[in-house]
This record gives C-alpha cells, structure tokens and sequence, in this order.
C-alpha cells in the first residue's frame, strides 16, 4: 500500500492538510527538547519530511537518520536530499521500527510522525523507539486525533471520514484504498492519555500531550530516565 502511494505521498499530505502538515512539522522540531551534538533518529520517516526539518533547524550541525521498512519511501527520500543538495549528515536507511539495527542510548531524539500507528506492534515500536533513546533524551510521537470542540468536531469528522478518502483515492489511485486506511486506523488508535500511558508503559517519564490545530493531531514527548 505504501509503496503504491509513494509517488503522491507528500503532494498529498500538503494538499487534504492545506499544509497544515508543515506546521506541525515545524512545532514537533522545535519542541523536542534538542540539545548537544547526539544524533536524531526519525522513525517511520516516509519520504523524510521530518528528518528534513531536523536537519535544517540545526543547519547541518548534528547527524540525521530517517528510517522506513517501505524502499519506495527511502528512495524518495533520498530524491529529495539530492535536490536540496543535503549532505551526509542526513542519511535514509531501510528498517522496521520493531527492529532498529541501532546500539542502545545512541539517539538524543527519537522520533516518528503519523507513522506509530503504522507499527504492527505499537508497544514493541515505542520499546525500541526508548531502547535506542540516550539517558534524558526525548521520544516525540506526532499523530492524528479527533477533535473534542464542537462544532469542529463534527466538521472535522466529515470531511476526514467522507471528503479525504474519496479525494486521496481518486489522485493516488491504488489497489489498496489508503486513504480509507487512514481515517479507519486514526479512529482505532489510541489517543491523549490512552497514549501517553503505553509511552509510560515502555520506559518513558514526564510524558507531555499538546493538541495542535484544535486538536486534529497530537504532539506527545516523553523522557527517558537518565
């Protein structure tokens, strides 16, 4: 399915967001709790636009590694960093978020946006995702959730249940119909607390809830002890 949406991912993103999506990009980096030269690792990076926005807020300074079990995602990614002309500091790798092939404690973010509910097994991500997080650093998780305001709510849940799917169905055309995926696995995922208790779960203190634009997505980060 991922590999079908690939060539449409990002064009997608930004248009059924109104490129909201960049924002909450934007924010995610900005309130990761970044400090020291540690490397960042992103997590279920897609085509990279996350571990893009790391890299460019830190202008190079720190390494960046983006990882995603889909090829067609990575290579895009990599696309990408050609054309910004980004050096090695960033990097793409292929991997499955239940098996990082990274040491432990090497990471001073881990990250991973819209993607944990990708995970077959979401404790098992956010155990790894912890595993290779260094001592007091940060595990971020950006993620879709449904509104509570209303009348928002009820807008919002139209158009994300009936407009979104049939208009990323229609462009990106795929055998697999991801764009119903999307909304069905939003409404199945846990959300505010339910979440912050399985990061608890896996390791992780202090753990953080913001809601963003009305609450559409959530921004979680949690500390690992040190």
């Amino acid at each position: 399915m991922f590999s079908e949406i690939a060539p449409h991912y990002d064009f997608l993103n930004h248009l059924l967001s109104c490129q909201v999506d960049r924002y909450w990009r934007w924010r995610t980096v900005r309130l990761s709790g970044l400090k020291g030269d540690q490397p960042i690792l992103d997590v279920c990076t897609g085509t990279g636009d996350l571990a893009i926005a790391y890299y460019r807020h830190l202008k190079g300074k720190v390494q960046v590694v983006g990882t995603d079990f889909c090829q067609k995602m990575i290579d895009l990614g990599n696309r990408k960093k050609a054309a910004m002309r980004i050096d090695d500091q960033l990097t793409f790798l292929e991997a499955d978020t239940q098996h990082l092939p990274f040491e432990e404690n090497r990471f001073q973010v881990v990250s991973v946006a819209f993607g944990l509910r990708n995970v077959c097994d979401t404790d098992q991500g956010l155990k790894e995702m912890v595993r290779v997080c260094a001592p007091s650093g940060r595990v971020v998780v950006l993620e879709f959730s449904m509104p509570q305001w209303q009348p928002f709510k009820w807008v919002y849940g139209w158009y994300f249940r009936r407009v979104l799917p049939r208009i990323g169905q229609w462009l990106a055309r795929n055998r697999h119909q991801a764009y119903r995926y999307l909304p069905e696995s939003v409404g199945v995922f846990p959300s505010g607390e339910a979440l912050a208790e399985k990061m608890r779960n896996s390791g992780l203190s202090n753990v953080s809830i913001r809601p963003l634009t009305f609450g559409i997505a959530t921004l979680y980060v949690g500390q690992k002890p040190a």
